[in-house]
């Protein structure tokens, strides 16, 4: 082996480590990402039911005036500061992956799976579900039954 030919086998070795070197630390940032954004889930999975109750107190009018306000605000501008996202209206279209159905109602009036009523809105962390929303659902009726004197008819 000559001189250049170990000069092209250290170069392409040294190559080589810099490219496994390089792979690593993305994998290591991307590791550590994932580990990151699991915590900062768990901590808001944690104060779900805090956030709840400040919700309902807030719908009964018991917020208004009082020191929890500017606690409630607080909350929603750090889960604003971190993606969370609040779901779960009345008039949703039904979707199994988001909403958890805790009754089903035949109406005749719609034609797809509605979202009723919410009886706990749902949260989300940026793409992360943290909480499916719980809900009432009205589901198509079922068509009438035909009179025996139409089946005859037909």
């Amino acid at each position: 082996m000559g001189p250049q030919s170990k000069e092209a086998e250290l170069l392409a070795d040294l190559q080589r480590l810099q490219a496994e070197f390089v792979n690593y630390k993305a994998r290591v940032e991307r590791d550590r990402d994932v580990s990151r954004n699991a915590a900062i889930a768990e901590v808001f999975r944690a104060i779900l039911p805090a956030l709840d109750d400040l919700s309902r107190a807030e719908a009964h009018g018991d917020l208004e005036g009082s020191p929890f306000a500017a606690v409630a605000t607080k909350l929603r501008n750090a889960g604003d500061k971190f993606g969370l996202k609040q779901f779960g209206v009345k008039g949703d279209k039904f979707d199994p992956e988001l909403h958890n159905a805790l009754l089903q109602t035949p109406n005749p009036e719609v034609t797809e799976n509605i979202v009723a009523d919410v009886v706990e809105p749902g949260y989300q962390l940026v793409d992360r579900l943290l909480r499916p929303a719980m809900v009432a659902v009205f589901i198509p009726a079922a068509p009438a039954e035909q009179s025996e004197g139409d089946a005859k008819e037909a």
